[in-house]
Formats: C-alpha cells, structure tokens, sequence
C-alpha cells in the first residue's frame, strides 16, 4: 500500500522471531499510495503473517479538521472497542504507533483489561512540538492542548517509550518520563526489498544511461517533490557552479514540483533533468545508475530532536556517496564518512560540496559509498532494529 513502511517490516521481522503480530489501523492515510477497501470495522486480512484490522474512518485533505476529524473518529472507535479488543486480541504487548499521540488512552484502556501486558509508546513525529513550533499553531490551540496532555499522559504511564527522534530524551523527560523508558530506534532498510529489486523501468533506465553516453557527473534527489527538501538550494548552488557536466535528475512527484521545475528551466535548465515517481522495488536499481544522491531539508527547530529520514538509509544503503545538506544532531554522513555534509540552507557552502564531490576520483567517491553501506548493514537493517525493539518485550 505504500509509504508508511516501519510497522510493517518490524512486525514481518518479529513474526519470523516467532511473535505473533495483530495491527489496528484506520483504512484511510494520506501516507498511502493505495489503501484498503473494507465494509465493517474490524475487518480482518492477513497481510504476509500479520493480522490486520481495519478501522473505517473518513478521507481527507492537508492538516485541517478533516484530518482532525479522522484522528477523532479512529481514536474514538477504538475506545468502544478496547475491551472487545483486549479479549480478543489478548495482548502480551501493546505498542502504541502514531503521528499523533492520542492512540496512548487506547493503549492504556487495553491495558486495564490485560494488566500483565507491557505498554510502549512509539514516537513518530513529535506532536504538539511539530505543531506549534513548524506550522504555527498556538500552544493554547485546543487540538494542541489535547495533543499535549496525551504526550504527558504517554510519558508517565507507558512502561517504555521508543522514538524515532533520537534526541528527544531530555524533553521527554521534562513532560513526566522516566529516564530509563527512553529507547531511540531509528528507520533502517528492509534486506529482502534490496535482494529482490526490480530492474527500473525502461523510460527512466534510458534517461540515465543517456546522461553516462555524454559523460555526465550525474546527481539525484528522489521523493516527495515538496518544499521541505530544500531543493530551490540545490538547483541554485548547480547554476552558480555553471558546469555543463553536472546533471541532478529529479525522481518523483509533489505540490512543489510545478515551481522547481520553473526555476531549474530559468538558468541552465540542461542540468536538470525530472522523471516521473518509480515504485519502491525498483529504486535499488535505479541508485546504481547515479555518481552521488542528495539529501537536503528546511531547517526548523524541530530537528533539535534528531532527524530519521527513510531515503538517507536507502542512500546509505546504495553505497553511493551523499551531498547532505540538513541541521540536526544525528549527521551519520559525517559519523559514517559517507559523503560531504555542509550548512543547511547556505547555497555556497551547498555550492562548494558539489564541487568537493565532482573534483574526488571515482576511488575516494566509492569509498564514500561503502562506507555508508557498511554502516547500514551493521546498524540499520530491520532485522536488527527489530531484535533491539523486541529485547523491551522481555524486560
């Protein structure tokens, strides 16, 4: 179905551990390429080993009271059900796993019907902080006050808190959280997807052999097209550095891509190049085709928590070396030396590292990339991210 992958590969890897996995979910995301038809709630289907139960909840559109809405009505649903659910289900273990944090209450009403059964909260995004501090909202915003007392509430009663934000202890800590609850367990890549990738399509495999015909030092971004990539730095700091024979190929589609593809046509529009979005399982193969990847954000002060972005461990894992162009505190480009690591934001500083990577020699360049690729399979396959989750299921 696409998009939101990380329940998904933890739980194919604690099923082959021998766990048995049961995953509530709303039958509706916008994270999604695809979702589920269903005509009930609790519709059940097994997806690769994990019974899934679907929970009938509304469309939407952006971050209004569409969405709003939709968290309500899922939450809320759950809430009737949570003593059905407990006998049912009759968990050992209830992992709590949202954008948003009120999915605890559910957790913690299953939890009194099954009071030997351990609570973990999992941290996606850090709401309310993303709210208040990235889109604006007041913190006496009623949606951000409720959102705030979920997070106190997850805070000082989960047994365990996992966070994909690395960083964010000492806040945690601060809305009520035991020191010793704080897990931070990152993304990771998924072996068998690398194992099994499909050769990219025709129509883009051509583009890319095309630009290697002519010789060209050949960089990519792909993804989500959006304005938090910080991909108006990269096109500018490729026109300041006027090099015919650079060429950065745009895999992928977004709300931005209308206004990027206007500023890459505005100045030396032959070194950029823009194809249309692949399907996961071809872009193992399609990496291969590239001389470096890049990987830009919009600061903001979110990231003081730690950043986990799933295309940086595909990067890594492609054993290509990276332009990295993002604040925040985890920089394993520069832990790992896989690539070049300047300012976020600052065009020259972005300006300077490509020229840094175009100016290397093949050897030092494929060093780069083996060691990010070292790195990943050392620390950040599911597999062993799975067994460090799973090692809290037995404290």
């Amino acid at each position: 179905m696409g998009m939101e992958f990380r329940p998904y590969y933890l739980s194919k890897e604690w099923i082959k551990m021998g766990h048995h996995v049961d995953m509530i979910a709303a039958d509706y995301s916008h994270l999604r390429i695809s979702n589920p038809k269903i005509e009930h709630d609790f519709e059940k289907e097994n997806i690769d080993g994990i019974d899934y139960y679907w929970i009938h909840t509304s469309k939407y559109k952006g971050n209004g009271l569409q969405r709003a809405f939709t968290i309500m009505q899922f939450v809320g649903k759950l809430l009737l059900h949570t003593q059905q659910i407990a006998d049912k289900l009759k968990p050992d273990v209830i992992i709590t796993s949202s954008t948003y944090p009120l999915d605890t209450y559910v957790g913690q009403k299953i939890k009194q019907y099954c009071p030997q059964a351990m609570l973990i909260h999992e941290i996606h995004d850090m709401w309310p902080a993303v709210l208040t501090e990235v889109n604006g909202m007041s913190k006496y915003n009623p949606f951000v006050m409720l959102m705030q007392k979920a997070e106190n509430s997850f805070c000082k009663n989960s047994d365990y808190i996992v966070s994909l934000a690395l960083y964010a202890k000492e806040y945690l800590i601060k809305h009520g959280m035991a020191p010793e609850k704080f897990w931070g367990i990152s993304n990771g890549i998924n072996k068998e997807d690398w194992n099994n990738a499909e050769r990219v399509n025709k129509e883009t495999e051509s583009v890319f052999l095309e630009l290697k015909k002519n010789h060209k030092f050949i960089g990519c971004f792909f993804g989500t097209i959006s304005n938090y990539y910080a991909l108006p730095e990269l096109i500018t700091a490729v026109q300041k550095l006027n090099n015919p024979d650079i060429v950065i190929v745009f895999v992928g589609e977004g709300p931005f891509i209308g206004e990027i593809k206007k500023m890459a046509q505005s100045t030396n529009s032959d070194n950029f190049v823009f194809l249309k979005r692949i399907p996961k399982m071809q872009i193992p193969s399609m990496l291969e085709l590239t001389d470096f990847l890049y990987i830009g954000a919009v600061s903001n002060t979110v990231f003081k928590y730690g950043i986990c972005m799933n295309k940086l461990f595909d990067s890594m894992m492609a054993g290509k070396p990276i332009l990295y162009a993002v604040d925040a505190p985890n920089n394993y480009i520069v832990e790992y030396e896989c690539g070049i690591s300047v300012e976020a934001g600052n065009v020259d500083a972005l300006a300077c590292g490509l020229q840094q990577l175009y100016l290397m020699s093949d050897e030092e360049r494929a060093a780069m990339g083996a060691n990010g690729k070292q790195a990943v399979m050392e620390h950040y396959t599911y597999q062993k991210l799975a067994e460090r989750f799973a090692t809290l299921f037995k404290a």
